[in-house]
Parts: C-alpha cells; structure tokens; sequence
C-alpha cells in the first residue's frame, strides 16, 4: 500500500534561512562568498588553526542542513568505538534545549552510553574544558560534528556529505540559496561521501559522485542511503521494539522538524504506512504546546481510526519527556546510514587516522 498524503500542515513559524531571488540576492551571495574566501585563506595559510593533541575527524557538508550529518557522525563513532577507541564528540549545540543541549546533542546521548559531548560555539574551549577532567583524559579522537566551515580546529579526515538531491553544481550560495561556500571548496575535503542516494536514481548518483571527486581531487567518493533498522513504539508508558512492517497499513499522522523531510516521508512509503495528516515544520523547531496540540487533534478527529504517531527521532529528543497524553502510540524509527560503496576504503582511512597521532 503506497502510502498518501490528505493534507499537509505547515506550522506558521518564520523559516531559519530566508532566501532572498533575484539581482540581489544575487550581489548579496556574491558580498557573502567573498568574506567566506578571505576567512578560508587566513586559514589556508595557517593563521587562526588549533591542533589539538589527539586525531580530529570532521563530518561537515557544503549546504544548510538536512544531509544526514547525524546518522553519519554516529555511524562513524559505532566504528570507532568498535575498534577500541573512546571518541568525544564536538558541536556547535545549534538552538540548545533548556537542558543545555541541543536536539542531536540529544540524539547522541541516547544512543551512546557514555559519550563525552561537547555542544557549544567555542567548540576549541569547550574541548580544552573536557580534557581537563577525568573523563575528558581517555577521549583519544574527536568527531566534528558540522565541521566543515569551522576551521579554528585541525582536522586529519574531512569528511564532506553531498546530499544526492540537491546538485551543488546548480546551486547558489546564500543568501540566494543554501549553500555555504561554493562547491569549488570541495577541494579542501580528504573524503567525500554521497548521502540519501535512495532518493534519486543511481544515474544522478554516478554524475553527482563522478563531479565530486574531480572537484575534490579524489579517485572516488562513498556512497550512501538512509534506512530505517527498526521502530521504537511508545504507548501509555511503555516502549517496544517492533519491525519497519509494524507500519505496514497502518493509517498514521506523520510529524517532523527537519532538515531533509522527503527522506522520512520517503522511509514511511517504503514502510507502507498511509499518512493521512502530516505536520512538516522548519529545522529545529521545538514543537510547541499548539503544534503538539494540533498532531493530537488530527490523531483523534481524523475521519477513520489513526492507528500511530509517528515522529523521528531528532523530534522525539524534544517531545520524550512533556507531559503529553498521546492519543494513540507514537512510533520512532531508527535510522541508519548504508553505506554500499567506498565505505571500506572511507573505513581503513578512519582508523588508520585515530590510531596515528597529529603532527
């Protein structure tokens, strides 16, 4: 059953990123590359950089959100953690909670026991604070998380995250659009890896993978998708582990605040589920009590019996632990990268790096 969308809600919140069309936005783009060149060159020839006495491994992208940074640094950190190492993880913290965290800092802390995580702006003090502590002592490597563009910190891998359906070639930079810096600074990347190639067609993937390692000067770059391993069900206080084909047929209410949310409507129409009210909102947004309100009602007064729920789990980080009467169970997948092609090379390099000290 291929599942359908009746309506679509979208929460008056103003957009994080206004992008502006035209001439000027355009000359605005043009103002905005050229303070980011004068940075990157301050930077190329050594001046601002910190090195830090253990391996840093960055996972950045050249783009405004939704390229599956978070699913990618907790692979990264599964790998390390299973070759032996005890990695920390470092991060700007973009739109903390009240418990000091943000919503991936949030994420992290759930799925890994123990995992030192530094999520702040001055991710160079916040490190400095972390190894001088007990705990801070054993981390031997550091996982960057949106690293890319924050350069203060020296980094032995640079892993950049092309999201495969949106062509960095064709696009702008802000404020005319969402990148960040102009693709031609792929070329500072040791690593390149393509990510949500489950939503294009493997001929966009090649031309895409093909471009990128030319730009970046590499032989190849990885490529991956995203898929769901499982669910998480939570209902009247208790919480199961079930299979993706628990959704299957089930009339659900789909809601999410994220960067890439075709992906996860793409995750519930391979579930089969049929989402017959859906709530997408900006990136990060903190589901307020009327957006919670208003995903309730549409559970209970949706014409037909609304059988879950279903949330990421980013959003679930914010919604956990408030006093909410679900009126039905609330399902969150587990999401994980595959990575099917040039993940073993991507591999060796990321633990013969935390296995070498920096120079």
């Amino acid at each position: 059953m291929t599942s359908h969308h009746t309506r679509r809600e979208r929460a008056r919140a103003t957009p994080e990123k206004v992008f502006v069309p035209g001439v000027p936005g355009r000359v605005l783009s043009s103002g905005y590359s050229c303070v980011v060149e004068y940075r990157n060159r301050r930077f190329d020839s050594g001046r601002g950089g910190v090195t830090f006495d253990r391996p840093v491994i960055s996972v950045g992208n050249l783009s405004m959100g939704g390229t599956g940074k978070t699913p990618m640094v907790e692979r990264i950190v599964k790998l390390l953690r299973e070759h032996g190492h005890d990695p920390a993880i470092a991060m700007r913290g973009y739109r903390a909670k009240r418990s000091g965290l943000s919503d991936e800092a949030e994420q992290y802390k759930a799925r890994f026991d123990d995992l030192p995580i530094v999520a702040e702006p001055k991710r160079v003090e916040g490190l400095f604070d972390l190894f001088n502590t007990t705990r801070g002592e054993a981390v031997d490597c550091i996982v960057l998380d949106d690293g890319f563009q924050h350069r203060r910190i020296a980094r032995q891998l640079d892993l950049v995250l092309l999201d495969a359906t949106q062509d960095p070639f064709a696009g702008a930079v802000f404020p005319a659009g969402r990148l960040r810096e102009k693709a031609v600074n792929l070329a500072r990347a040791t690593h390149v890896a393509i990510t949500h190639a489950e939503l294009v067609s493997p001929d966009a993937v090649r031309s895409l993978a093909a471009r990128a390692a030319v730009e970046a000067g590499l032989s190849g770059c990885a490529v991956s998708a995203h898929e769901w391993a499982g669910l998480s069900v939570v209902h009247q206080g208790s919480e199961s582990a079930e299979p993706v084909a628990y959704l299957a047929s089930k009339r659900v209410v789909a809601a999410c605040a994220i960067g890439q949310p075709a992906g996860f409507f793409a995750g519930l129409e391979r579930a089969r589920a049929a989402v017959i009210e859906s709530v997408v909102l900006p990136d990060h947004d903190p589901f307020s009590n009327a957006t919670v309100e208003r995903i309730c009602r549409a559970a209970s007064e949706t014409s037909g019996r609304i059988s879950a729920i279903v949330v990421t789990s980013k959003d679930w980080t914010k919604l956990k632990d408030r006093a909410i009467e679900w009126p039905c169970p609330v399902v969150v997948p587990t999401l994980e990268v595959v990575l099917y092609e040039g993940w073993d090379a991507l591999a060796d390099d990321l633990v013969a790096i935390t296995s070498t000290p920096p120079v």
